[in-house]
């Protein structure tokens, strides 16, 4: 969606939201995208969609010929999803790789069909799968559930059970082609399950030009002055249904009469049986070859009220679920003409920030990398620009050189003031850059590849819950003209993780939290703060996870990454700055100081021609607000909605 067609309203404080319309959810109301409880989703702002329950990934293809003349019949996307059961005696996050290969059979089933509708997909990662089936259709929004029928149970749960607890209108179906409703049956006594049975039926027979026919079976025993009284629902729902044809016929058993009538079709579809006491299909059409049934259900919102439950501070399972169901691989986007497609269908822009700090030796080789890959031959990215941190060595000049925009961070918004860190850079290039999608790369990387761009941009493009990713990646480190695999990450791995599992233990499962790639959306990204230095990447993933819950945060494999070694005291430096950071988030929960204001010295120890001393180093993190509480980023923002 383009800033110019969102509503904004600043309200000069950081408690600023954003309004959209309703989605196109059974009654959408308008929602206020801003600030959710931690923990929590806002089910509200999720997109509606047909929602295609798989047993396995495979099943994507034959499953997708119904999907997609249905999503067009009710204009929705599609939204595969696959879920994984993880026996109770291991971890959830041991689906990690079974979900990145279920997504990778279930991107190429998508990619073989139409462009529209567009078709996403989603592994879900539990303990039960109907279970995941049913949170998965509130979390998106699900109108209609489609679920293959190929025996008398799916997703461990008698048939009877799936069409009474579905969690939104339901149509259970044989795996066939199209050309199967070229002649459609629908028995139609009255009521939602009938209207939905003949709304579905006439989707399906609409791409091959097929004819329906609603068949309504009365009781010849009833008085004719009351007759009118059971027919008058059928004949509501026949007005509704446009150029079916109308079957009338005496008879007990609406049952016999269908299986009856059956082989003069190519197709049948049914309503479940509305009465609890009875099984909701019928044993008389059971064994009908090409049979597809259909529940009209609850909304989601009432689904919701009923079934959700706010969810516990921390769990271990739900970050393990987390773990196996929001971590990616670069390889899942390398289909690079669909991300920009995707880009296209969303109306969105992304835009690519480069912080830099003296980073002469490599800048050059960044820009062309993924200029010629991202702009020339696919124009996935729209605009680059480099954020300098008042370099002393010609990195300005070398961007500049291979023709891309260069602002120097003290010269951004400076009424405001400066501070040195890398933070602040990133803070200020919120202002400067235009894109609904905002991409950070670091500048120091060696082997640059294009991956690191649509690694990040992948989620956020296919997955609507998520709106922040993180890189991960292995580190190997470079001295001299030797490549070493061990010895990245220190800071990481003896800082800032044990810190997170400790005081933050829904970010356990981030791999790299420090990693200096990542992408987000701008509504959520203008209404965090940011800390000027090292701390940055910890404080916006804590503050992403107190403003919009884990769920909107994702994680891709990038592979590897090589870039410079730092010294152990700029190691020392940066770890103080995060201990900064997590310590001030740890006061804002408690409500009391737990650092003295002055105690922000870092004293280094220095061991030079055989004499020890202490060097006093200064390193305090301050903080900037959210960006969206900038006058000037607000006149900025409303400029560009006034101007579409």
């Amino acid at each position: 969606m383009s800033w110019g067609s969102k509503l904004r309203s600043f309200a000069g404080s950081s408690s600023t939201y954003v309004m959209h319309s309703g989605f196109g959810v059974r009654g959408a109301e308008p929602c206020w995208f801003g600030l959710p409880q931690p923990g929590t989703v806002n089910f509200r702002c999720m997109a509606a969609c047909v929602l295609v329950a798989l047993r396995r990934p495979e099943e994507a293809e034959a499953a997708l010929v119904l999907a997609r003349p249905l999503a067009r019949a009710w204009g929705l996307p599609v939204v595969l999803l696959c879920p994984l059961v993880v026996p109770a005696d291991e971890p959830l996050s041991a689906a990690a790789t079974s979900a990145q290969s279920a997504r990778e059979v279930m991107e190429r089933a998508a990619r073989e069909g139409p462009a529209d509708p567009e078709v996403r997909v989603v592994v879900r990662a539990g303990r039960d799968a109907w279970t995941e089936v049913q949170t998965a259709a509130a979390e998106l929004g699900a109108q209609l559930l489609l679920v293959l029928r190929t025996a008398d149970d799916a997703f461990g749960r008698p048939l009877d059970d799936l069409l009474r607890q579905a969690p939104c209108d339901l149509v259970l179906a044989s795996a066939l082609p199209l050309h199967a409703f070229a002649r459609v049956l629908v028995g139609v006594r009255g009521g939602p399950n009938a209207e939905l049975a003949l709304r579905v039926a006439q989707a399906l027979a609409a791409p091959v030009g097929g004819e329906v026919t609603g068949l309504h079976v009365f009781r010849e025993d009833i008085p004719e002055r009351e007759r009118w009284r059971e027919e008058r629902p059928y004949l509501v729902v026949m007005q509704r249904a446009e150029g079916a044809v109308r079957k009338r016929i005496a008879a007990g058993s609406a049952a016999e009469v269908i299986a009856q009538q059956a082989p003069q079709y190519t197709a049948v579809v049914v309503g479940a049986t509305a009465d609890p006491a009875r099984p909701a299909v019928q044993p008389t059409l059971r064994s009908l070859d090409r049979l597809v049934v259909v529940r009209s259900g609850q909304s989601v919102q009432s689904w919701l009220r009923q079934h959700a439950t706010a969810p516990a501070r921390w769990s271990r399972p739900e970050v393990e679920k987390w773990f196996a169901e929001n971590t990616f691989h670069a390889r899942e986007f390398e289909d690079l003409d669909r991300l920009v497609e995707l880009k296209r269908r969303r109306g969105w822009t992304i835009s690519l920030g480069l912080p830099a700090l003296n980073e002469e030796e490599t800048v050059g080789g960044v820009i062309r990398v993924l200029r010629d890959a991202l702009m020339v031959r696919v124009p996935l990215l729209d605009e680059m620009v480099l954020i300098d941190s008042d370099s002393t060595d010609r990195t300005r000049e070398i961007a500049t050189a291979e023709g891309i925009p260069v602002y120097r961070h003290p010269e951004v918004l400076p009424h405001l003031g400066s501070y040195r860190g890398k933070g602040e850079a990133l803070w200020k290039s919120l202002y400067v850059l235009r894109g609904d999608l905002v991409v950070w790369v670091d500048t120091d990387i060696r082997n640059m590849h294009p991956k690191f761009v649509y690694g990040l941009v992948g989620p956020l493009l296919r997955e609507e819950r998520i709106l922040f990713v993180k890189g991960y990646y292995r580190r190997p480190v470079q001295i001299g003209d030797r490549l070493y695999e061990t010895g990245g990450g220190r800071v990481t791995e003896l800082v800032a993780r044990p810190l997170l599992n400790l005081f933050f233990p829904e970010l356990s499962g981030l791999i790299q939290p420090l990693a200096g790639e990542y992408a987000g959306r701008r509504e959520a990204l203008e209404q965090i703060p940011f800390f000027t230095g090292y701390g940055v990447e910890t404080g916006m993933l804590i503050d992403l996870l107190n403003r919009f819950g884990l769920g909107a945060i994702g994680q891709v494999d990038l592979e590897q990454r090589v870039h410079r070694n730092q010294s152990l005291q700029s190691l020392s430096l940066m770890a103080f700055q995060i201990v900064q950071v997590v310590a001030r988030r740890l006061e804002d929960r408690l409500g009391t100081p737990l650092v003295d204001p002055a105690a922000r010295t870092l004293k280094l120890i220095r061991h030079e021609a055989g004499q020890l001393s202490l060097e006093e180093r200064e390193v305090v993190e301050a903080e900037r607000p959210p960006m969206a509480t900038v006058p000037e980023y607000q006149a900025r923002r409303a400029a560009a909605v006034a101007s579409g």
